[in-house]
């Protein structure tokens, strides 16, 4: 099966299909109470599961248009909070610790714990701005912000929903769960080994960067983006507790796109999409050698059949091609190759009963040119090939008892529980022996259990 697959991926990529294990790594995006209280719909009405990120047509528009719908008298400012708990097993122990001051293995962890503004901030102008306690690394930094002013018109008898929005993060201001900010899985361990590549979008300018994108949706059918980034300067990131060295650090301002075309039948829904990031970078901020340039292309696509009022079935699958020219860490010596091209992939499918109850499975993909400058021999996170090939499964249960009309304490109180496991067919290049160090790829599969609070 998994030959399959990953023979589509790689002769029919164009076919839409999309992103990677390294998500694993990227902080997750949320759902806030906040927004509940401002709208005066349980988090079911934006979230499918009743429980964020994942938005179903509602919450899309809700986003879009700016964070600021809903009307309801709310006496407390738009305040949130999240706490993420957890227990982590890998298949083998990591020696030495998970991180400093975490145990070999079976490691009980706070992940995180955040507060939020989510909501209107004056009239059609509203945000999501999140600052986090990482409760592995032990300090507190600026997540994910998206600050929005939209407003609705018409172009001849079509509605026009158009806005801007000034972020921290590509993607992030993306309204679909396909793109790499807001994909599968929304929360996996950060004490168990990651796969080593991952594409530039694929959160490494996460927090980093400072960006402003426009976009128009057309008659609800067609959504346009396009937007720039550019790297914070290195003491503004320190301030904000992001720690900017060995970055890339963009050259000038960074080009993203991003292209919608979606269209709902009765009980059905579809969207496909394409997304992309053009950026000249200096490698570790060194700018002594000149530039090297990353180009990434990505397609998406999303399938949803609402059965009844009780099911819900949800299809989600993204490809991202990145092309690397790397004559400045070439030069460097920080890499092999002249230039690279790197590939990741995932597909997911998803099942939630009475929005309460969830099953997830999905299949990711990361293939590219083996580069003994960049993978090198590293016990557990190295690759003894010089290769960034890793795949493999993921499965997840979760239950969401809250989040419904007549919830205890709605709109105030939301929690999810789930238990996940991840299983690698291939780490970095390899299934026996990747490292260089004895260590097998299966000896990375996690068993991964949490307690999700938003409150």
């Amino acid at each position: 099966m998994s030959v399959v697959i990953r023979f589509w991926f790689r002769v029919r990529g164009s076919l839409l299909l999309s992103a990677i294990a390294f998500l694993f790594a990227v902080p997750p995006a949320h759902a806030v109470p906040s927004f509940a209280r401002q709208t005066g719909l349980p988090c079911a009405g934006c979230h499918v599961g009743a429980f964020g990120p994942q938005l179903n047509d509602y919450g899309r528009h809700f986003k879009l248009n700016g964070y600021v719908w809903g009307d309801e008298k709310v006496t407390v400012p738009a305040i949130s909070a999240m706490l993420l708990t957890s227990f982590t097993h890998t298949a083998s122990g990591q020696p030495g610790g998970a991180a400093p001051g975490f145990g070999d293995n079976n490691d009980v962890s706070l992940d995180q714990a955040s507060l939020f503004y989510g909501g209107r901030i004056y009239g059609k102008l509203g945000a999501m701005i999140q600052g986090t306690y990482d409760g592995i690394a032990k300090q507190f930094t600026i997540d994910n912000i998206d600050i929005r002013l939209a407003n609705q018109g018409f172009i001849g008898d079509q509605m026009f929903v158009y806005g801007l929005s000034i972020n921290n993060n590509p993607t992030v201001q993306d309204a679909w769960n396909t793109t790499t900010a807001w994909g599968l899985p929304f929360v996996s361990s950060a004490l168990a080994p990651s796969p080593a590549a991952a594409t530039l979008i694929e959160g490494n300018f996460a927090q980093q960067v400072i960006g402003v994108s426009a976009y128009g949706l057309w008659n609800d059918l067609v959504l346009a983006e396009t937007g720039v980034y550019t790297t914070l300067a290195a003491g503004t990131q320190s301030a904000l507790g992001v720690d900017p060295s060995g970055e890339n650090q963009i050259h000038g301002a960074a080009p993203y796109w991003r292209l919608v075309v979606q269209k709902s039948w009765k009980h059905i829904y579809a969207a496909v999409g394409t997304f992309g990031l053009d950026a000249s970078v200096f490698p570790g901020r060194d700018t002594s050698a000149g530039t090297d340039h990353y180009r990434d292309l990505g397609f998406d696509l999303t399938l949803q059949d609402d059965i009844g009022a009780k099911h819900t079935v949800l299809a989600q699958a993204n490809y991202i091609h990145e092309t690397q020219d790397l004559k400045a860490s070439l030069a460097l010596g920080n890499t092999a190759n002249p230039s690279n091209e790197l590939n990741t992939a995932r597909v997911t499918a998803s099942y939630f009963y009475d929005q309460t109850y969830g099953l997830i499975a999905g299949y990711f993909d990361a293939w590219g040119t083996k580069d003994a400058g960049l993978f090198a021999p590293n016990q557990i996170g190295g690759s003894a090939s010089a290769s960034p090939n890793s795949n493999g499964y993921l499965f997840e249960a979760n239950y969401t008892p809250f989040g419904k009309d007549g919830s205890w304490h709605a709109p105030w109180i939301n929690v999810r529980l789930g238990l996940q496991y991840i299983v690698y067919t291939e780490f970095n290049g390899g299934r026996t022996n990747y490292d260089g160090f004895g260590r097998n790829a299966k000896g990375n599969d996690t068993l991964y259990g949490y307690v999700w609070f938003a409150f």
